[in-house]
């Protein structure tokens, strides 16, 4: 057993040799718990403001604020969309949030998600280069209960200030009118990336997964646990890729839907899900053992494991199976256990197993390629762009293996790749304002990913970001250590 060190490169030699794959699993869950909670505390949260114009006499103040600044608000005032060349709003998202759908822990309160937005706008600067704010709102109406119209409010009166809005962690059937409502009424892309973003990314690694496994989209029998904002869209998105209908089935805490589900059709805020129960399953499959029968791909996005997802059901799949278990903090089967019981090809959203399907590969890039020809919209079809973008990059990088169908945050041009994908996507479905080049956006986003890399490296270098002590580290394993043995 080794003492953790900074660069966190080998959780799995931190713990104890004798311990079991399920011991293992469950200790690394645990440190990396116990160290968010003591490195959020020593940080004081992740991110802060902080200039991007130089001071070089006081006089600046003068050209920045007033009386200078003047003529930055007249001409915004004469040409609106003056406000993306003149302030930061072209690279500027907002990460908006209620709170009540915060990975497996649900409602948290408004400002229990800003550790979690905090994140995502730190992961779209080191990853993408984009500038993001984290806004967590109460959504309570005057009956008590979480109002979708209050967020669509928020989120209208703000854009202004933004060149896109990111919707995180909302819960259903709130997040299903919010986004829909919100994409048609805005003028900036809004983007909810539990939704689109999560079903972006597992679109990628179910192609490269078809790939290595030598099946195609078209024939294979797909299975998906969970009928949330993520699996409803991955379903919508899987579909339009060129998956059949007839050979698709999508669970929600109910059973399997179709179309003689009269409880989904009677709830009209559940419509995407009825559209689903309306084009899928048609022999009405209802239970989860039938529908693994054979089955060919398993997507679950449903309660955290680990033992949502059986042995067994995996076992009854078909030949060289697929299975992502996405639910964080812990997958539906861990991926030791999903391939003993025969599955050839596993995925969690974790990054601390192989093949992590997750949308920090997606947002970065996908954001920063709607921002550069500032998009109206993110479509459909850009999110499937970015997917395939994102496919055929770690195809081509590395080759593609039962433990490699996505890339990893450290390849930084994956985030470049897409976002110019994306980008040329959007000027094709006449959502861009602007018309860019294929090499200028790709050659732009890493020259702003670099520079703000640069920019956390020199604040590292000079102290101004501390350094932990390895004593926090070595606590937080003991802690899990204890926590697993009793």
């Amino acid at each position: 057993m080794k003492n953790p060190d900074l660069s966190l490169s080998d959780l799995g030699s931190y713990f104890p040799d004798d311990f079991t794959p399920e011991q293992r699993a469950k200790a690394q869950t645990l440190f990396l718990k116990e160290l968010a909670a003591t490195s959020h505390k020593f940080y004081r949260g992740k991110i802060a403001s902080i200039p991007k114009a130089g001071i070089y006499g006081f006089n600046w103040f003068n050209v920045y604020y007033t009386p200078g600044v003047s003529m930055v608000s007249t001409s915004i005032r004469d040409n609106n969309d003056a406000s993306f060349d003149m302030t930061n709003r072209g690279n500027l998202v907002a990460i908006v949030s209620d709170s009540t759908r915060v990975l497996g822990d649900g409602d948290v309160t408004p400002s229990g998600g800003l550790g979690v937005m905090e994140g995502k706008a730190f992961l779209m600067k080191y990853l993408g280069g984009v500038d993001g704010v984290a806004l967590c709102i109460d959504s309570y109406n005057k009956e008590g209960k979480h109002d979708a119209d209050k967020i669509i409010d928020f989120v209208k009166m703000v854009q202004p200030s933004f060149g896109a809005i990111n919707l995180e962690d909302i819960s259903q059937p709130n997040c299903f009118k919010v986004l829909d409502t919100l994409r048609d009424e805005c003028e900036i892309p809004v983007w909810h990336d539990d939704a689109q973003g999560t079903a972006s990314v597992t679109l990628a690694g179910l192609t490269n997964a078809l790939r290595v496994v030598g099946k195609d989209m078209k024939d294979v029998r797909i299975v998906l646990l969970g009928a949330g904002a993520a699996n409803s869209t991955a379903a919508r998105l899987i579909l339009k890729d060129g998956a059949d209908p007839d050979k698709m089935v999508v669970f929600d805490s109910r059973g399997g839907l179709h179309k003689g589900r009269d409880d989904v059709k009677a709830d009209k805020a559940f419509y995407r899900k009825w559209e689903i129960a309306e084009a899928t399953n048609p022999k009405r499959i209802n239970t989860i053992e039938e529908a693994f029968k054979g089955a060919d791909v398993v997507i679950a996005a449903s309660t955290p494991g680990p033992d949502t997802i059986k042995r067994e059901w995996i076992g009854s799949m078909g030949k060289k199976s697929i299975v992502f278990a996405c639910a964080n903090p812990v997958p539906e089967i861990y991926p030791y256990a999903a391939k003993e019981a025969g599955a050839y090809v596993v995925a969690t959203g974790r990054g601390d197993f192989p093949n992590q399907v997750n949308n920090s590969i997606g947002f970065p890039g996908i954001l920063k390629g709607a921002l550069m020809v500032r998009a109206r919209k993110i479509t459909d079809e850009m999110a499937i762009a970015a997917a395939h973008s994102v496919a055929d990059f770690a195809e081509k990088k590395k080759g593609i293996n039962p433990d490699y169908i996505m890339p990893t945050m450290e390849e930084t041009e994956v985030f470049a790749m897409e976002a110019a994908d994306v980008a040329m996507q959007a000027i094709k479905d006449g959502v861009a304002r602007v018309k860019l080049e294929w090499d200028y956006v790709y050659k732009q986003t890493l020259v702003d990913i670099k520079e703000a890399r640069d920019a956390i490296d020199l604040l590292m270098k000079n102290d101004l970001i501390k350094t932990p002590d390895l004593k926090m580290l070595e606590d937080a394993r003991d802690k899990a250590v204890a926590a697993v043995k009793k």
